[in-house]
């Protein structure tokens, strides 16, 4: 979870490019990112994939006002409302893109990868299909989610300072050096529209999520199987909460737009 996922990509500049605050060929150049390209299939009204300009034209066309993400995992359909198809599709990827107004549209990526290690050419195909008007599974309010995140970090921080959990070994080094390099180098999060405190916990989640990692990679003293199977029961909720707080944050532009309604 140190990556940004592509469908918070889509759902980010997606959501600004419906608001008129992002130029359409910025908008997918942004959620292209290191890829090569994006398409969309499956649009309504369209018989072969699509480019991601003409297919978010073609989404707020057809009367999409904001986009929602969804960051399931099995056992928890977090962002999700239905189908049952539909969430066993989003799960098995990890991520989603759900539409919000006048269609009810879920989004999820197909991702085709070649070539060598340090030289892959990424494809990238949004299979879109109908889903369920209803409620998203268990997402919380900014406000909620930046209360549970403080709670977390504390807590597990904590925990895993008595357990004397370094963060020792390679792959969690490198998550590490991954995570103060990005953070260094200050790049931009989410995209305009969005408030300030929606930037403040999607960082706060990222930051946490990074917790996660370096923590569950490292033996440190934890040697017994009976520590380390507390640490592992310590790090899931946290990083529970990590994902929770990510969908609120990517979520708050169609939260401040529903607040705004009459």
């Amino acid at each position: 979870m140190l990556d940004e996922p592509r469908s918070g990509r889509l759902t980010a500049w997606g959501n600004a490019l419906l608001a008129g605050l992002a130029a359409p060929d910025d908008v997918a150049e942004r959620i292209t990112a290191d890829d090569a390209v994006h398409r969309i299939s499956g649009l309504p009204g369209e018989h072969a994939p699509v480019g991601l300009t003409l297919g978010l034209g073609r989404l707020r066309a057809l009367g999409v006002t904001g986009l929602r993400l969804a960051l399931p995992v099995a056992g928890h359909p977090l962002g999700l409302s239905g189908p049952p198809e539909f969430n066993t599709r989003a799960m098995a990827a990890g991520e989603a893109v759900l539409t919000v107004g006048a269609v009810s549209l879920g989004l999820v990526p197909e991702v085709h990868e070649a070539g060598p290690a340090g030289d892959l050419h990424v494809d990238v195909e949004w299979q879109c299909v109908a889903v369920r008007d209803a409620p998203p599974a268990d997402v919380p309010s900014l406000g909620e989610a930046e209360r549970e995140l403080a709670e977390a970090l504390r807590d597990a921080t904590e925990a895993l300072s008595q357990m004397d959990v370094a963060g020792a070994g390679p792959a969690a080094q490198a998550a590490l050096e991954a995570y103060r390099a990005r953070a260094a180098r200050g790049r931009e999060v989410l995209a305009p529209g969005y408030p300030p405190r929606a930037v403040r916990v999607l960082e706060l989640a990222q930051r946490v999520a990074a917790l996660v990692v370096i923590a569950g990679d490292g033996h440190g003293a934890a040697v017994s199987a009976s520590q380390i199977a507390a640490r592992s029961d310590l790090l899931r909720p946290v990083e529970r909460t990590a994902r929770r707080a990510q969908v609120a944050a990517y979520n708050a532009y169609v939260e401040e737009m529903d607040r705004r309604r009459p």
